[in-house]
């Protein structure tokens, strides 16, 4: 198996429907200004990734850098990064995307059991998927009654309602989320499985901050 980076896990990902931010892969230092002026954030923080084809465990290297803002901030973070980039990374360059704030996280991937076959799951995401190993999960295809069903059985529902001031969880498009997931599995030549993780809640609609494809070689 191989691992896809996470710029070509989104652009395998996208056009099912899954959402994401709206980002710019740079080279290096000088492409900062043009990508942040692009994404129109020159001002604002931003969000600086290492980005590599066999890159899986990026946070746990401090191989990504949050709340980066300013044109030379960002450059110093960009020429970090790449300078900490392994051989075996296969580093491609480092993902720019505004920074979106929200309180809950979800995962939304896919596995394959040894028994059963292709599977898409659901549960508590981010920094608390561990915790709380609170998943749901259904063998692929899923329909959208399965999509709902699969919210409904989570165990931490209060995540799904009004949290802390912000909105409920906008379940439809949290289910278009797990559709997209279950389409992209089945449809895909080659892919083994599907990590979302975390998918971010923000103002009650949910957008994937980081993907992670395998496939077959």
């Amino acid at each position: 198996m191989s691992t896809l980076s996470e710029a070509q896990s989104k652009e395998l990902l996208a056009p099912f429907g899954v959402p994401f931010l709206p980002e710019i892969l740079v080279s290096g230092p000088s492409d900062v200004a043009a990508a942040l002026g692009a994404l129109g954030v020159k001002d604002r923080p931003v969000a600086a990734k290492l980005c590599g084809e066999e890159l899986a465990h990026k946070s746990e290297r401090g191989l990504v850098r949050l709340g980066v803002t300013g044109i030379e901030q960002v450059e110093r973070v960009v020429q970090d990064l790449l300078d900490r980039a392994r051989p075996e990374d296969r580093a491609t360059g480092v993902l720019l995307a505004p920074m979106v704030a929200g309180l809950r996280e979800f995962l939304v991937g896919t596995a394959t059991d040894p028994t059963f076959g292709p599977m898409v799951l659901v549960g508590v995401g981010g920094v608390l998927a561990e915790a709380f190993a609170d998943v749901s999960v259904r063998l692929i295809p899923v329909d959208r009654f399965d999509a709902h069903d699969m919210l409904d059985r989570l165990g931490n529902q209060s995540l799904l309602g009004p949290f802390r001031g912000e909105p409920a969880v906008d379940r439809d498009a949290l289910v278009e989320v797990i559709l997209a997931v279950s389409r992209a599995a089945a449809e895909t030549a080659g892919v083994v499985s599907i990590d979302l993780n975390p998918v971010r809640i923000v103002d009650g609609r949910p957008i994937a901050l980081d993907a992670l494809v395998e496939v077959e070689q």
